[in-house]
C-alpha cells in the first residue's frame, strides 16, 4: 500500500518563416541561428507589378531542456488519449460496512484510532530473528494476493474480493493492515482501470476488459508484509495488456539495481528509462516506503528520476511499487479521500514487492 506525498542540455526547435531577404538580418541574433540558408524565389510579374524575390528560411532557435520536455510530454499525452479511447469512467458503488476482526488477533497501533499516522523517520533494519518474522508476513501476503487474483472475473464485485481476502487473512491469524489505517474502511485496496491506487472495494461488478490492481498488506506477529499486482479481467485490449506488462517489468528493473551500498535514486532512474521506451508516464505522487513493524517509514522510494540522497543498507526492508499510466500522470482524489484516479481517465497499472537488501542484491520477500 503506497504512501502519498530538468533536462540540463539545450535542445533545438525548428521554426519556418517566409521572409524577404532584407529582413533576414533583423530576425534572431546570429548567435541563436543554427541554419539560415535562404531558398530564393525569383521575380515574377503580375499585371503591372513586379514582385520582389522572397526567401523561405529555416531557423533553429535554442530553447531550454525543460521547455522541450514539456512539449514532448504534451504531444505524447495527446497521442495516448487516442490510444485508450472513450471508456465509461469509473463510478463509486455501494460500500458495505467494515468487516470484523476476532479479538485474539493482534492489531497494529493505528487500527482503532482511524487516524492517519505520519511517515516514520525510522529506517527499518532487521536481525536474523526479525527477518524470519518479516518473511512469514510477506509470504502470507503473497499467498493472499495470488488467491485474490483467482477471483478476478467479469461480474465479480470488488466487495466480494475484499470479503474473501479478509477471511483468508484472519484465518491465518493475521490482521489486514489497510483496515482502519487513516479510516480506510476495507481490508484490501482494489484499483480498477483509471484508478491509480487506494481504490475502496464496493458493489461495482468487474467488466470484461477491466484491469484491476489488488494491494494486499498483512500484519502477522508484529510485522507487515506488503505487495500488489495488476490483474487482467477477461480479455482487455492489447494496449492495456502492454501497459500491465511494462509496469511489471519496471518493478523488476527497479529491484535489479538494489544491493548494499547502492543509491536509492538508481531505482527511479531505471524505472523511468524503461517506461519511456513505451511512452508511458511514471506517477510521481505516490512512493514506496520502508516496511516492517511500522507500516510506512523512511526510506521514501521515488519511482521517477530524482536526486534524493541516501544508500541502501544490508538488512533493510522497503517496498518498490511503481504506477504507470497510458496518459497523464496527474491525478484526482475522490471525496472519500482515498480513491485516486488519473486526471484524464487514462488506464493505470501498478506492481509492488517488499524486498530485503542483501550484500550482493535484493531478496524479494513477497514471492510464493
Amino acid at each position: 500500500m503506497g504512501f502519498g506525498t530538468s533536462l540540463n542540455s539545450a535542445s533545438l526547435k525548428l521554426s519556418c518563416s517566409l521572409t524577404s531577404q532584407s529582413s533576414l538580418s533583423s530576425s534572431w541574433p546570429k548567435s541563436t541561428l543554427f541554419m539560415g540558408a535562404p531558398l530564393t524565389f525569383y521575380p515574377t510579374v503580375s499585371g503591372n507589378q513586379l514582385h520582389r524575390p522572397r526567401s523561405l528560411v529555416v531557423y533553429s532557435k535554442k530553447i531550454s531542456g525543460l521547455e522541450e520536455a514539456m512539449r514532448i510530454r504534451r504531444e505524447r499525452e495527446m497521442q495516448r488519449t487516442k490510444k485508450f479511447g472513450k471508456v465509461p469512467p469509473l463510478r463509486r458503488g455501494r460500500v458495505s460496512p467494515p468487516l470484523p476482526v476476532p479479538d485474539h488477533i493482534p492489531r497494529p497501533p493505528y487500527a482503532d484510532t482511524k487516524e492517519l499516522p505520519e511517515l516514520s523517520s525510522e529506517h527499518q533494519f532487521h536481525d536474523s530473528e526479525a527477518i524470519v518474522r518479516m518473511k512469514a508476513a510477506c509470504e502470507l501476503a503473497a499467498r493472499v494476493l495470488n488467491f485474490a487474483g483467482t477471483l478476478v472475473k467479469p461480474s465479480v464485485t470488488t466487495d466480494e474480493i475484499d470479503k474473501a481476502v479478509h477471511q483468508m487473512i484472519i484465518e491465518a491469524g493475521a490482521y489486514p493492515s489497510p483496515l482502519g489505517y487513516g479510516g480506510f474502511p476495507k481490508s484490501v485496496c482494489t484499483s480498477v482501470n483509471e484508478c491509480m491506487c487506494h481504490g475502496i472495494p464496493d458493489s461495482r461488478q468487474l467488466q470484461d476488459g477491466d484491469i484491476i490492481n489488488i494491494d494486499v498488506t498483512v500484519y502477522l506477529n508484529g510485522y507487515h508484509g506488503d505487495t500488489s499486482k495488476t490483474f487482467l479481467c477477461g480479455n482487455p485490449s492489447p494496449a492495456r495488456k502492454r501497459l500491465v506488462k511494462a509496469t511489471e517489468e519496471c518493478l523488476e528493473k527497479g529491484i535489479a539495481v538494489c544491493k548494499d551500498g547502492a543509491s536509492f535514486k538508481k531505482i527511479g532512474k531505471r524505472i523511468s528509462e524503461h517506461a519511456e521506451k513505451y511512452g508511458y508516464g511514471v506517477v510521481e505522487r505516490f512512493v514506496g516506503h520502508g516496511v516492517g513493524p511500522i507500516f510506512h517509514s523512511e526510506p521514501v522510494i521515488i519511482h521517477h528520476r530524482n536526486e534524493r540522497p541516501g544508500v541502501m543498507v544490508e538488512g533493510q526492508t522497503f517496498t518498490i511499487e511503481p504506477i504507470l499510466t497510458m496518459g497523464s500522470i496527474e491525478c484526482v482524489t475522490w471525496p472519500d479521500n482515498w480513491t485516486t484516479v488519473t486526471a484524464d481517465g487514462s488506464p493505470a497499472a501498478q506492481f509492488e514487492h517488499t524486498i530485503l537488501i542483501t550484500k550482493t542484491g535484493a531478496e524479494i520477500l513477497t514471492k510464493c
